[in-house]
């Protein structure tokens, strides 16, 4: 990258700007472009969709779809990419679309989104991660450093608490503190302190009732004054509520173009004093830096170079083949052997004309695309005969009978039938939710034909959220969900069920046996406005745990085609108190007969909280490729978030001493190692008020010893200590409790009290 470009000189350029013109830049200039200033000669720079795919439409784009967009590489969606808990994997890939951005003068990729996944229902999930804030924290910063290495931002998104598309310009989230900071903000925590997106997108909701675009305690409070953010907050395309308030509250850019209404506001609002000019000079410093910071990739010496598409689609291959989760593999049916004969029935629409991304603003055009039927002829390359009958048309609900005959000829006369099934684009998109979890009604009734007449059959699905799988999956000797693999899934698939490569990856949410079972079902998608967050820090694995629920199959859960023991945990507690630090050593096997990648999962319990916790929580995670009968060596280290939580009152992440679990597996239900570990804790105490509790007051280090002492052991004493009525007399708050006839403590002993102890 060259470093002749023209840098912008912002103070000068701020101070030579006039109001005017300082609200114009606070505004697009169309639907992709930041506003220019000829004047004082400061460029536009385009912005563009695409978290699995660069979405470049053309100067005429709508933003929703509707236009084409230029040939570019599909990666498998998040949901997929979440799967492979490969965090080199996801920078690879942010490098890659970086590279596609620079080749065609995009200096923004509006990504990764990373909301948390709190029902299987939110008709955008194909866009998210997972269901736990801390792998997905690591997966988007990891993302989004590769896009950044390449000299071009991301814009994490949608900030915040947007887990939903029913009413999602509207709606507000109401959600708790301890649940906002544990659950809901957690991942974009990470995201921003460890790789400093150049923009975050506000969401469209509102958070407690306060549209997130106008929520100042979540874009400088938290965003900018906890968490260090230095770039630039960016609306979501049309989510601007009232464009003063949202200025004053840090979400500096509004896009799309708002053809000068936003800038009269601003103007307005600063002529009646309702705004200061202050708040203007801000936002525009940060979209000044913002440009400033796009202008060496545009000015490179291999801007505008076409990428390497071979190498992209390779790519986009490995990522898919990562990203596939091995569900089921009953005696052994996978992988199909390309020498053993007999005819493999390839059975399913989707083999054919692959459903590989999901619907709305993220939609690519491909710069190429393959498909299994294709790649698995070319695997087999005429030692198996295969055999192909479509069984369904993947827009219709209805059954066509004709298909089904056919397919169930074709699988009667197989060896093995592959059955491809999944979601219809209309099942799932950005702008509504899902109705239900389930495979079309005429996809199911196809397996159950087809496992009629041959009950050696293996299904592929393709879907961007969970399905229920419970009420046809025995009908399956294996499964294989491959989400939406991208636009190089076909072959990723067609490597996986021969053997040419052995699956990896594992679930990055809970696939529940029932949508009834699922956290939000009864709240879910809210009325009158609001959502209310009922089920709290309680969302995917820590729901079903806290409830010892059944599930299909748990978080964390992937077959390989070999096996692995895990042996020898050890800890040691680098440095204890306020910011602990604890290695967890142990040693993993592969004790197949193939090469394969194991992903090793530590959770933490916390079982002397004083807190309600959730019963585990993934703290830490790292992939292992081992050979046959190879070991290695893995340590995990945990620092001080990894015990903490977010302690409401106090407005602090809080470590509490005692014990915790730790706890070492191949899943969340698949625990192979335990032990635990001695902390001594931060040495937080809840402060003191004189409306605290007696049970408060009591359990306080210095507090309780004193208030012990003043009540003695006869009266108010014995009757606060009393088994029966003690919890009822402790539950009353100290203040109201001095009020009683004969306590023996007044209302100034406990102002007096209070003073001594507060920091105690």
């Amino acid at each position: 990258m060259t470093s002749d470009a023209r840098r912008l000189d912002i103070p000068a350029l701020l101070a030579a700007l006039t109001l005017e013109e300082k609200a114009a830049l606070l505004d697009g200039a169309d639907f992709w472009h930041t506003e220019p200033n000829e004047r004082l000669g400061i460029p536009s720079v385009m912005v563009s969709d695409g978290p699995h795919g660069l979405r470049k439409q053309p100067e005429t784009g709508d933003h929703l779809g509707l236009f084409d967009s230029v040939p570019a590489t599909c990666f498998p969606p998040a949901a997929g990419l979440a799967s492979s808990w490969d965090t080199d994997l996801l920078a690879r890939v942010g490098a890659a679309l970086g590279r596609e951005c620079r080749s065609e003068g995009v200096s923004v990729l509006l990504g990764p989104g990373i909301n948390m996944k709190r029902t299987p229902l939110c008709g955008r999930n194909f866009e998210y991660f997972s269901e736990d804030p801390h792998l997905t924290g690591e997966l988007g910063a990891a993302w989004v450093e590769g896009v950044q290495s390449q000299g071009v931002g991301a814009s994490l998104k949608h900030f915040a608490v947007n887990n939903q598309e029913t009413e999602r310009m509207t709606v507000s989230a109401e959600v708790d503190g301890r649940t906002l900071r544990e659950i809901y903000l957690a991942a974009f925590e990470t995201v921003v302190t460890r790789a400093q997106p150049w923009t975050v997108m506000s969401s469209y909701n509102r958070l407690n009732g306060t549209y997130t675009s106008e929520h100042r305690e979540l874009l400088t409070d938290i965003l900018r004054g906890e968490w260090g953010f230095e770039g630039l907050v960016v609306s979501d395309w049309g989510g601007v509520n009232h464009r003063p308030d949202s200025v004053a509250a840090g979400n500096d850019l509004e896009m799309p173009s708002s053809s000068g209404a936003g800038a009269k506001l601003i103007l307005d609002a600063v002529a009646a004093g309702e705004l200061d000019e202050s708040a203007v000079d801000l936002a525009v410093t940060r979209v000044l830096t913002l440009v400033d910071r796009a202008q060496p990739a545009l000015a490179a010496e291999d801007a505008g170079r076409p990428f390497d598409v071979d190498a992209h689609h390779a790519l986009a291959r490995e990522a898919a083949t990562a990203s596939a989760v091995l569900l089921k593999n009953e005696d052994g049916l996978l992988p199909l052997d390309p020498a053993a004969g007999g005819t493999v029935a390839v059975i399913g629409e989707f083999a054919r004309n692959p459903r590989y991304q999901g619907s709305g603003s993220s939609q690519v055009n491909p710069a190429r695309l393959d498909n299994a039927l294709d790649a698995l002829r070319g695997a087999f390359e005429g030692r198996r005969e295969v055999s192909f009958a479509p069984g369904y048309v993947v827009d219709s609900e209805e059954a066509d009978s004709e298909l089904v005959a056919e397919a169930v000829r074709t699988a009667a006369a197989a060896d093995v039938a592959v059955v491809f099934l999944g979601l219809p684009t209309h099942y799932e998109s950005e702008g509504f939710d899902r109705a239900h979890m389930d495979l079309p009604a005429q996809q199911v009734a196809l397996l159950h034909a087809v496992a009629d007449a041959n009950p050696r059959v293996v299904v592929v699905l393709s879907n961007g959220s969970a399905v229920t799988l419970a009420p046809w999956q025995d009908r399956a000797q294996a499964v294989l969900e491959t989400w939406l693999p991208g636009q190089a899934g076909g072959s990723a698939v067609a490597d996986l069920l021969t053997g040419a490569a052995t699956p990896s990856g594992k679930l990055a949410e809970t696939l529940p046996v029932r949508l009834e079972d699922t956290p939000a079902y009864t709240a879910f998608p809210g009325e009158g406005g609001k959502v209310r967050y009922g089920e709290g820090l309680f969302i995917g694995y820590r729901w079903y745990d806290a409830r010892r629920a059944e599930v299909s199959y748990p978080f964390g859960h992937g077959l390989s085609y070999t096996s692995f023991a895990y042996s020898g945990l050890g800890v040691t507690v680098r440095r204890d108190g306020a910011d602990p630090q604890v290695d967890v050593t142990f040693i993993v096997t592969n004790t197949g007969e193939r090469t394969g990648t194991e992903t090793v999962q530590l959770y933490v319990t916390d079982p002397e909280a004083s807190v309600r916790r959730p019963e585990q929580e993934l703290r830490a995670f790292t992939r292992v490729t081992l050979e046959p009968g190879r070991s290695a060596p893995v340590t995990l280290t945990l620092g001080p978030r990894a015990f903490a939580f977010w302690h409401e009152s106090a407005h602090r992440w809080v470590v509490e001493g005692g014990t915790f679990g730790l706890r070492v597996g191949a899943s969340s239900r698949d625990i192979r190692l335990e032990t635990t570990v001695e902390l001594a804790g931060d040495g937080f105490t809840v402060p003191l008020t004189a409306d605290a509790s007696a049970e408060h007051w009591l359990a306080h280090p210095a507090a309780g010893a004193w208030l012990r002492e003043a009540l003695g052991t006869e009266g108010f004493g014995a009757m606060l200590s009393d088994p029966r009525n003690g919890p009822m007399m402790r539950a009353i708050p100290l203040s109201r409790l001095v009020r009683f006839p004969g306590f023996p403590v007044d209302e100034e002993q406990v102002a007096a009290a209070v003073r001594k102890f507060a920091s105690a």
